[in-house]
C-alpha cells in the first residue's frame, strides 16, 4: 500500500481547508452558508463512503476507522443543526454565546484531526511492520 501517496492527498486537503478557512474570514454570511452547504456535502458523501467501508469490512480492523469516520460525520450533523438554530437567533447575547461554542468545537475538531493523524501514523508504522514480519517470514520460509 502507498501510504506516502495517502499521506500527501491528506496533506493537499489540510492545504485547501486551510485556504478555504482564510478565504471564509473575509467573505459575507450568504457566501459562507455557500461553503458551509458544500462541506457539509462533502462530509454527506464521505459518511455514505464511511457506511459501505464498514459494511464491506464488518469483520476486519478497517470497520473500527469507518465507524469512527461515521461518528465524526454524526457530529457534523450536529453543528450543521447548530448554524441552523443559529440563524433563527435574534439576541445578540445568544448569538455570541453560539459563536463562543461554535469555536470551541471548531477547536475540538482540528484537536481531533490531530489525534486521528498520530494514530494514523501509528497505523502505517504497523501496517509496515507487519508487512516487513511477513514478507521476512515468507522468505525465510522460502529458503
Amino acid at each position: 500500500m502507498d501510504f506516502s501517496a495517502r499521506l500527501d492527498a491528506l496533506q493537499t486537503s489540510v492545504a485547501e481547508a486551510k485556504a478555504a478557512v482564510q478565504a471564509a474570514a473575509t467573505e459575507s454570511r450568504d457566501q459562507l452558508r455557500q461553503r458551509i452547504d458544500q462541506a457539509q456535502g462533502d462530509i454527506n458523501r464521505g459518511v455514505r463512503d464511511a457506511e459501505q467501508q464498514a459494511r464491506a469490512a464488518a469483520d476486519s480492523g478497517r470497520s473500527k476507522w469507518a465507524q469512527m469516520k461515521a461518528d465524526a460525520a454524526t457530529k457534523m450533523d450536529d453543528i450543521k443543526a447548530k448554524i441552523d438554530k443559529r440563524n433563527a437567533e435574534v439576541d445578540a447575547n445568544i448569538a455570541a454565546n453560539e459563536a463562543a461554542w461554535a469555536e470551541e468545537d471548531a477547536a475540538g475538531a482540528i484537536d481531533y484531526a490531530g489525534w486521528a493523524l498520530d494514530n494514523a501514523r501509528l497505523a502505517i508504522l504497523d501496517a509496515i511492520d507487519a508487512r516487513t514480519y511477513a514478507d521476512g517470514l515468507a522468505k525465510t520460509a522460502g529458503s
